[in-house]
């Protein structure tokens, strides 16, 4: 077989602009406009075949590393719409509001507390210098009609966040799983929130997908669980996601920052083309949201500890990451554009490439028989049948292999196995790495298991 040119020298560091990952997710399947025939839809997107698996490999290895692999944290899927008391309960009502101004020139509109202090002060817009109006407050959440009869009675909301379906269904869960404190309740579902300002493509939209965990604890001990979860959910980014850790870091929220029911928080921050930006929220939310809820229901809502006869209504440590920012950070950070030698006009052979963690990674292995006549294609076909048994897998068998190599490649595949004659033969394949592009020889029988050792011992270039 052909080998392909290696070079150690990198054209450019890992990390790509948003236009170039925008340009990806489209060209390759991961993520598309959303009603595009008909001219799309402002900040909504769907997820095309690489996309939806990618996003649902993410999902499951939260719900592995959050519910499977704890002896003290349970699931739950709550519904989007709720009653409506539950917001006034949370503060969303009173509280989930931006200030909005708009350019009485151009007609744009802006987050007040996003502008400068100089634009703040001299009322200019910063697009065109027109007036800006004063500023209003508006609620992110969306509304809709519960019934037959559209009134002020049957007002409902689509929930902006999933914590509050934990708190509410904090007693029945205590009291049908034998949890006992210290416990957490995770869920991943949807959220809605009505954004001001959407953009940066899936980093900010109306409708996004959310991964978010309330860890209960006894008064006193909060400080320590706050720290223990922080530690545990940076790690998750670097260990089990594959991020880079240098793109990494914590920021704390001051005191301005701090939300209505925070004694503490942290954002797991990335570093985006346009910034350092929230990931992940651990927040330290004390007994706000129970207690509430306990106020508003009228029925008291507190834990009895079973050691010590003492009843108390628990802190919450909370852990809530976006689903749909995940996918994002995970192709941001993986994207990488790298020369290997020159091409046939002698210019410089640019190869682009995904280093996605085998985790992540929506396909695992593709299939590619050298040639597809004499009888390669089918054992590759039957080779690719095995493999579909333990993981995602793509069989391709057009156009000349370097090409199919680099297709792989641009879509962060770990591993091509090529069928060639020898094959036939020696009841053996050749492994293609994506990283460092390294080829050998393994036979054929155990090759699903060899595939898995080479992802367990996998490490980020």
């Amino acid at each position: 077989m052909a080998k392909e040119k290696k070079s150690n020298q990198l054209s450019n560091k890992y990390g790509a602009s948003m236009e170039k990952i925008v340009s990806l997710a489209k060209r390759r399947g991961f993520v598309y406009p959303s009603s595009e025939i008909y001219g799309g839809l402002s900040a909504t997107w769907d997820y095309g075949p690489l996309g939806v698996e990618l996003k649902k490999n993410i999902q499951e290895i939260w719900w592995r590393e959050m519910t499977r692999l704890q002896d003290n944290i349970v699931g739950l899927d709550a519904a989007i719409m709720m009653h409506p008391k539950t917001w006034e309960a949370s503060g969303h009502v009173e509280n989930f509001s931006d200030p909005l101004v708009d350019c009485k020139q151009c007609k744009t509109r802006f987050r007040e507390d996003k502008l400068s202090a100089e634009v703040i002060a001299s009322k200019k817009c910063p697009e065109c210098g027109g007036e800006l109006t004063e500023p209003r407050q508006f609620n992110l959440m969306f509304s809709t009609h519960l019934g037959p009869v559209a009134d002020s009675g049957s007002i409902v909301y689509l929930r902006p966040e999933t914590a509050q379906g934990i708190f509410v269904n904090f007693k029945n869960v205590v009291d049908t799983s034998r949890v006992q404190i210290p416990f957490g309740i995770a869920q991943i579902g949807k959220a809605f929130r009505n954004e001001i300002t959407t953009k940066n493509f899936i980093f900010r939209t109306c409708e996004f997908e959310q991964m978010e965990m309330q860890f209960f604890v006894k008064p006193g001990t909060d400080d320590k669980w706050f720290e223990y979860w922080k530690e545990q959910r940076m790690n998750y980014y670097v260990n089990q996601l594959g991020v880079l850790p240098e793109n990494l870091h914590f920021h704390q929220h001051g005191p301005d920052e701090l939300a209505h029911y925070a004694k503490d928080a942290y954002d797991v921050e990335y570093h985006y083309p346009f910034g350092w930006e929230e990931q992940e929220g651990i927040h330290n939310r004390t007994d706000f949201d129970l207690g509430r809820h306990g106020e508003y229901c009228g029925k008291e809502i507190n834990y009895l500890d079973p050691q010590t006869n003492e009843r108390y209504i628990p802190y919450v440590i909370e852990t809530s990451a976006g689903l749909t920012r995940s996918v994002l950070v995970c192709l941001m950070d993986a994207y990488h554009e790298e020369t290997i030698g020159e091409d046939k006009q002698g210019k410089p052979d640019v190869r682009t490439v995904l280093h996605l963690h085998p985790n992540v990674a929506p396909i695992k292995a593709a299939v590619l028989p050298l040639v597809k006549k004499d009888g390669l294609a089918d054992l590759a076909k039957d080779i690719q049948k095995e493999l579909n048994l333990e993981f995602n897998t793509f069989y391709d068998q057009s156009g000349a292999i370097g090409r199919r190599y680099r297709r792989q490649d641009e879509v962060g595949t770990p591993f091509c196995i090529t069928v060639d004659y020898d094959s036939k033969d020696n009841h053996d394949v050749t492994i293609r790495f994506r990283d460092s592009m390294e080829q050998i020889r393994v036979p054929r029988e155990g090759l699903a298991a060899r595939l898995k050792d080479e992802m367990k011992k996998y490490k980020r270039v």
